[in-house]
């Protein structure tokens, strides 16, 4: 049997050295496939290996297929790193190995989570008394969200579905515009309402919903039970819908109103941004991611909501025999508000980020990001033949290329070429380039040297 504190001491070692190694590091890998699968796959051997030896194994074999997701040059997704605090949390967690299912099973872990809570709520700038709960991220954020929204809007209409399900319920109408990310068409489908209740309002130039459209759209319903989900920053243009509006609207006639706020409900912690997200504290419930611009570990993301006799009622457990009687007290119960039972303590690196941070730290943090998507916009707009696409006013920065062809083609081409990594997206018929600014380390050396690359990749012509 292996040493256990040699055993950590030199994974910790080995995950140093990776994440020391970032700055430098090719983005994308030069991975082959068939090599790492032959290496680790294959039979289950008959016989086990020391804990050393299948470490080694695993790392020797995966680290070179590996993308450096977490390092300063990563602009393919709106993701971060991992802070250096968040990180040690997260090794810290998985040694104690806490069941965060409530008060009996881990006191620490629910009581650190409730701070956490407070805490988010503090920086994002929503009601201290909205109920919350940490998930794997927006798109269990948003089921949660969803699911609070259909208790409460069917249960003003006379209808319980929590006992007796959708079968026969009054019909649910749920407005968005139409440039919604997926995964709100999936939590619909997942929770029985269906993506055919969706009614898509139309979006302006830089992606935001049109508020009177939106407002019309809300008017013409005859009272059935509603849900409005706006948007705080738009995947492809970080625009946002107009919260002020759309809460208004809603609440005029009794609509629930959900914010999709996987990245930009971070705004609400900068003063210099703050204003993107206004009239956000009248929603009802909202989701944001922590790993994207909080920079945690994955998998963590956040939901939180308004009305918490809805939140609970459409989560909680209908009560276990070897259940009663847990977890009571002054200790909230972490499972109440989110689906899962067996849950990790995602708690304490939420905690290790925002204390890191502090609440200036956070604010710099989305400003200096903000800075460098408008740093990526100034220089490539400078190059001939190259457009920005959209107005930039948060970390989403569209690119252009003359053409959806050779677009596509520089896109494929820097990806290959390892210095960074950028995604493609097609938005208003256009094939672009997609470049989202989030992580902690990245620089303004880190983007220059990414202009360079598609400079140089642009002149190669192949």
């Amino acid at each position: 049997m292996s040493n256990l504190r040699e055993l950590l001491t030199s994974t910790a070692d080995r995950v140093a050295d990776y994440r020391e190694s970032l700055a430098e590091r090719r983005v994308a890998p030069v991975a082959d496939l068939e090599r790492l699968r032959a290496e680790l796959g294959g039979p289950l051997p008959a016989k086990g290996a020391d804990a050393g030896t299948v470490l080694d194994e695993l790392a020797v074999a995966v680290e070179p297929a590996l993308m450096s997701s977490a390092g300063p040059r990563f602009f393919g997704f709106v993701v971060g790193g991992s802070l250096d605090a968040a990180l040690g949390a997260d090794v810290l967690t998985s040694g104690w190995d806490q069941m965060a299912f409530n008060g009996a099973s881990s006191p620490a872990a629910a009581l650190v989570e409730e701070i956490a809570g407070a805490w988010l709520k503090e920086s994002l700038g929503l009601p201290a008394d909205a109920s919350f709960g940490i998930v794997t991220g927006t798109q269990a954020g948003s089921t949660v969200g969803l699911a609070a929204a259909r208790h409460r809007v069917l249960e003003r209409a006379g209808w319980d579905v929590e006992r007796r399900g959708l079968h026969g319920a009054p019909r649910i109408r749920v407005i968005a515009g139409e440039e919604r990310h997926a995964t709100i068409d999936r939590s619909l489908r997942l929770l029985g309402i269906g993506a055919d209740a969706l009614e898509s309002v139309p979006t302006g130039p830089n992606g935001a919903v049109d508020p009177d459209a939106l407002a019309a759209a809300i008017e013409v319903g005859s009272g059935e039970p509603t849900i409005v989900i706006v948007q705080a920053g738009n995947v492809n243009t970080g625009a946002f819908d107009d919260l002020v509006a759309a809460c208004e609207a809603a609440h005029r006639r009794g609509a629930w109103v959900h914010v999709d706020g996987a990245f930009g409900l971070w705004a609400a912690a900068s003063p210099a941004f703050e204003h993107l997200v206004a009239g956000r504290e009248a929603a009802d419930s909202w989701v944001v991611d922590g790993h994207k611009w909080l920079n945690l570990p994955y998998d963590a993301g956040f939901v939180f909501c308004a009305d918490p006799q809805a939140h609970a009622a459409s989560m909680s457990h209908t009560a276990a025999a070897y259940l009663v009687g847990q977890g009571e007290g002054s200790i909230r119960a972490p499972s109440d508000f989110v689906p899962e039972a067996s849950r990790r303590a995602r708690g304490f690196v939420t905690w290790a980020a925002l204390r890191e941070l502090g609440g200036d730290g956070l604010a710099g943090l989305v400003e200096r990001c903000c800075a460098l998507a408008r740093r990526f916009a100034e220089r490539l707009e400078a190059i001939d033949g190259v457009t920005i696409a959209n107005d930039v006013l948060l970390n989403q920065v569209l690119v252009g290329f003359g053409n959806d062809e050779r677009t596509e083609s520089v896109i494929e081409r820097i990806q290959r070429e390892g210095t960074c990594w950028m995604g493609g997206t097609t938005w208003h018929g256009r094939r672009l380039m997609r470049i989202s600014v989030s992580n902690w380390t990245t620089t303004e050396a880190d983007v220059d040297r990414s202009v360079e690359a598609i400079r140089r990749v642009l002149a190669s012509g192949s």
